[in-house]
């Protein structure tokens, strides 16, 4: 956007989570803010049941640059994403969830290592060090096993890693359609097809501290069929006949880079 309007807009999905967001949301926007960012943090009310939307409205009253959209009935994480991605004006946009899992600090760091690229790139986190039990670590790792084997050179090893980040005019190519918990995977493996550079920055991924996970059991087998069905199926082949292929040049002119 303009100098006047957000450089970033960061869609943050929101179900549910009235003890987690006190604690997360003021910190990114804090983190954005001491860097000189001009923040837009899209908090996602996502059919919560809670005072999260109370809560939420309360951080805007306050002058943070908190935007709340809100989701009437809950259609899943994918669809709470996409609603806030509709709503995004600035040039860079990205999600994340609400949990405080990766540190303000290092938000901060992946946007302004993409910032400063031709547009065509994917930064994301790889929670390099992952406070998790072992059966989460060996699902995971089965998981991300799995699309390796599928889409080899894929660019990721940790293909859930959230924050990420992409060019708007990426993310219109990508034309994302999951509503539920494929969201991520099928960002990823779209940004592959595109021909989407990634950009993959370690960080330290803390436990959730506050609320509750909303990850289930039957989520690990949502996505082990999902990611079958989008392999095999024709879903994906009608999307690379119909997408719009990158330009030559860049996509935007990265500001000028200031030691900070």
């Amino acid at each position: 956007m303009t100098p006047n309007g957000p450089e970033f807009s960061l869609v943050v999905p929101c179900y549910n989570e009235q003890e987690s967001i006190p604690f997360t949301l003021p910190a990114l926007c804090g983190a954005f803010e001491k860097a000189g960012i001009a923040l837009e943090l899209i908090a996602v009310d996502n059919g919560s049941k809670d005072r999260t939307g109370e809560i939420l409205d309360g951080l805007a009253a306050k002058g943070l640059a908190v935007r709340r959209v809100r989701v009437e009935v809950n259609q899943g994480y994918g669809f709470g994403v996409l609603s806030g991605l509709r709503e995004a004006r600035a040039e860079w946009v990205g999600m994340i969830p609400c949990d405080g899992q990766v540190d303000p600090e290092d938000v901060v760091r992946l946007f302004e290592a993409v910032r400063y690229s031709d547009g065509k790139l994917l930064g994301k986190v790889r929670r390099r060090f992952r406070l998790d039990g072992w059966t989460r670590k060996f699902v995971s790792v089965a998981y991300n096993g799995m699309v390796l084997c599928l889409w080899p050179g894929l660019g990721s090893i940790d293909v859930n890693g959230s924050p990420k980040i992409v060019h708007r005019d990426v993310l219109r190519r990508l034309d994302l359609q999951s509503k539920r918990w494929f969201l991520d995977p099928e960002l990823m493996i779209k940004a592959h097809y595109l021909g989407v550079r990634v950009l993959e920055v370690n960080v330290f991924a803390r436990m959730r501290g506050h609320g509750l996970s909303h990850v289930r059991a039957t989520t690990c087998w949502e996505f082990f069929a999902t990611l079958l069905r989008y392999r095999c199926g024709g879903e994906i082949g009608r999307w690379r006949r119909r997408v719009e292929p990158l330009p030559a040049g860049p996509l935007s002119v990265a500001p000028e880079y200031t030691p900070r």
